[in-house]
């Protein structure tokens, strides 16, 4: 495969810097064990640990581990130094996040570079304009972000839910089921994104999250989104009334030794995270475990929705700032016009074929 090699170096150095302690030899593990215990928490004067700063969530890893991986929860280091010399070589689409799910390596090689795309798809070059300084590839050696149920996989709807999801599905065949852009999806509308937090799951590109820290409150300030940055309490006050619902819900966070625990409840019932209902509860765990990482946790539950709770991890790594502006205006109104456009070309179509039908 000629596009390996150009990574392939650097692919192996990250994949050593990634993989867990048990995977080293001996004498590795106890070097990484002396440099863990001679690191210093950095923190704030008021001795919380110190979150601050712009931190990427970007990977490749899938939430849900790919079926033809069974029960396997890590990739050797060879796979994954394998895996990130092909994700990272030059010409890579970063926004082919399935790749990681096709068994066939020939097949994911095709999947990731935009050439390879039916000749109709009109888009600007994703390796120009969505590559970063450190491409993307590999957040660990995990075959999933979810790591529990051991199986990598969201757990199994409920009856409830099974019967909700069949009947959307059938609003949404409907011929007329878009007709309108009130109808449209939240994400269209610039109204909430589905990867939006809490929980945060790394979106397709612009991956930034910039946290800020006070004695009392801690800002997640998210890159792609729609909602406001996430203000949270530390003070230990109640949620807001059940009546009050948010697309981000309502967050409050305590410190549990060196790490922070955020709890959100309170979510709009339209907001739909997989599925769930404006029952979800969502705890989230932010651990500073190296100066250039932090280790982002969330465990998800609605029993309107899922057997079984449901928990993810996702490395968060130092990137360089600033953070600009994602600007995308609320209703996105531009979706009427195009809607007005493509039935103004239904409507001469038909006309086109009036005639035809009237001379038979």
């Amino acid at each position: 495969m000629s596009h390996r090699s150009v990574a392939a170096l650097a692919a192996v150095t990250v994949i050593v810097g990634l993989a867990p302690v048990s995977s080293f030899g001996q004498g590795q593990a106890g070097e990484a064990a002396d440099a863990a215990a001679a690191w210093t928490m950095p923190r704030l004067p008021d001795g919380q640990p110190d979150l601050q700063g712009y931190w990427t969530t970007q990977t490749f890893t899938p939430l849900e581990r790919p079926e033809h991986l069974a029960d396997r929860e890590f990739f050797t280091e060879e796979e994954a130094a394998e895996l990130n010399a092909q994700l990272t070589a030059e010409g890579v689409d970063p926004s082919a996040r399935d790749a990681v799910a096709i068994e066939d390596p020939e097949a994911r090689e095709r999947r990731l570079y935009q050439v390879n795309r039916d000749r109709t798809y009109v888009h600007y070059d994703n390796e120009i304009w969505l590559r970063t300084p450190v491409p993307k590839g590999l957040s660990s050696r995990r075959t999933s972000l979810i790591t529990d149920p051991p199986n990598g996989r969201i757990p199994p709807l409920t009856p409830e839910a099974e019967a909700r999801r069949a009947a959307e599905a059938e609003a949404r065949s409907s011929p007329s089921a878009f007709d309108s852009h009130l109808t449209r999806p939240l994400p269209e509308r610039c109204i909430v994104w589905r990867h939006e937090g809490p929980p945060n799951l790394p979106p397709a590109y612009n991956d930034i999250h910039q946290i800020f820290q006070t004695p009392d409150y801690v800002v997640v300030f998210t890159e792609l989104t729609t909602n406001p940055p996430r203000i949270i309490p530390l003070d230990g006050r109640p949620h807001v009334p059940e009546a009050v619902r948010h697309f981000a819900g309502d967050s409050r966070g305590r410190w549990e030794g060196d790490t922070l625990v955020v709890e959100t409840t309170n979510f709009n019932e339209r907001r739909r995270f997989q599925g769930a209902t404006e029952a979800m509860r969502v705890v989230e765990r932010f651990t500073r475990v190296a100066d250039d990482r932090i280790t982002y946790e969330f465990t998800v539950e609605d029993p309107n929705t899922w057997t079984l709770p449901w928990s993810a991890e996702v490395p968060m790594v130092t990137t360089e700032g600033p953070m600009f502006e994602y600007a995308c205006h609320e209703g996105n109104h531009d979706i009427r016009h195009i809607l007005e456009i493509y039935r103004n070309l239904e409507r001469q179509a038909a006309e086109a074929e009036a005639p035809e039908s009237g001379s038979k």
